[in-house]
C-alpha cells in the first residue's frame, strides 16, 4: 500500500508542475513576453490547454462570472495542494 501512496503522490507532483507551467505560461503570454504565434510556443500552449482543460472546466461552471479574470487555475490549485495535505496527513492509511 506504501507504493500506491508513493504513486499518488507523484501524479499530484506532476500535476503541480504542469499546473505552474501552465500559470507562468500564461503570465508570460499576457505581458506579451511570449508570443503564440510562434510554433513551440503555440504547441506547447496548445498541450497544456489540452491537458488542464478537463480539470478546469467544471470548476468554472461554479464560478461566477470575473470579467476576464479567470479563477479557475487558482481553485484548481488550491485544491490540489489541500489534496496533498490530507494525503500527508492520513499517510498511516497506506502503511
Amino acid at each position: 500500500m506504501q507504493s500506491l501512496y508513493q504513486i499518488i503522490m507523484l501524479i499530484l507532483d506532476v500535476v503541480w508542475f504542469i499546473m505552474i507551467a501552465h500559470i507562468i505560461m500564461s503570465w508570460l503570454i499576457s505581458f506579451q513576453v511570449l508570443n503564440t504565434r510562434q510554433p513551440l510556443v503555440a504547441q506547447i500552449w496548445y498541450g497544456l490547454n489540452r491537458l488542464l482543460e478537463p480539470v478546469y472546466a467544471p470548476i468554472r461552471r461554479f464560478l461566477p462570472p470575473m470579467g476576464g479574470l479567470d479563477l479557475a487555475p487558482l481553485v484548481a490549485f488550491i485544491i490540489l495542494i489541500a489534496l496533498r495535505i490530507v494525503l500527508q496527513n492520513n499517510v498511516g492509511f497506506f502503511l
